[in-house]
């Protein structure tokens, strides 16, 4: 693939990110000097149970100029303290390993594909920040610190925290909802479209139609009941005639 297809690509998701209407309100994204293979990220915890909670990370992502089909390159700057977080803010996650690596344990479905997008990428970043991965740890001081020593890890994280709130942009809105801090709005539905609209009446006439009048049906059995006995006179009478 040529550069001149995965800028197109990236052109593409770097608009529906940073739509206003589309974005993910947690993330703050920015192209560096106008190069769309270069892209400075701001990355807003929001999840309450998250140590990492209230925290705004600034970060670099960098794109090959084969992308999709190589993997972009992801850092923290500055660095965080975290287990899968190198000391000089590079991140070792698998969603960024390229895959089909034989000499690599990772499962091929957590690395890297074409299939994959900037969006993915972000998402799995926040989730590797609350659950880091001790099978491969790129902070050895930090990953033993936070199996051994959970609460020297913990005040250790919220100094982090407190001190990168001074990076949070003038401009950046913050999401007051949580729960949809990490949705793109493109996929949401808040409702029925115009061609999926249920017509609240429908069930009502439906009804109307197949309801019926309790008299009528006492008359119609009623009727039922006079035919059957003028059938059961007809059979006596006959059979009076043929005895005579």
């Amino acid at each position: 693939m040529s550069s001149k297809s995965a800028a197109a690509i990236l052109q593409r998701q770097f608009k529906d990110l940073t739509d206003p209407k589309k974005r993910i309100p947690s993330f703050h994204i920015e192209l560096d000097d106008d190069n769309i293979f270069l892209w400075n990220i701001g990355v807003m915890v929001l999840n309450p149970d998250s140590l990492y909670h209230g925290g705004y990370f600034k970060g670099q992502m960098r794109f090959p100029p084969d992308f999709p089909f190589s993997p972009p390159s992801f850092r923290f700057t500055p660095a965080i303290y975290h287990p899968n977080i190198y000391r000089d803010g590079r991140l070792c996650i698998s969603i960024l390993h390229q895959g089909g690596d034989p000499t690599s344990d990772e499962p091929e479905s957590e690395t890297w594909s074409p299939a994959q997008t900037v969006e993915s990428v972000l998402i799995s970043i926040i989730s590797l920040l609350d659950d880091p991965n001790g099978n491969s740890p790129a902070n050895i001081d930090a990953s033993v610190e936070f199996r051994k020593n959970f609460e020297e890890y913990k005040k250790k994280v919220q100094k982090e925290v407190e001190k990168s709130q001074r990076n949070i942009p003038e401009d950046f809105v913050m999401p007051v909802d949580a729960d949809n801090a990490y949705d793109n709005q493109q996929s949401k539905k808040t409702g029925p479209t115009e061609e999926e609209h249920v017509d609240e009446d429908f069930w009502y006439d439906s009804e109307e139609e197949e309801s019926f009048d309790e008299e009528s049906l006492m008359d119609r059995d009623d009727d039922e009941e006079e035919e059957e006995d003028e059938e059961e006179e007809d059979e006596e009478e006959e059979d009076l005639n043929m005895k005579s």
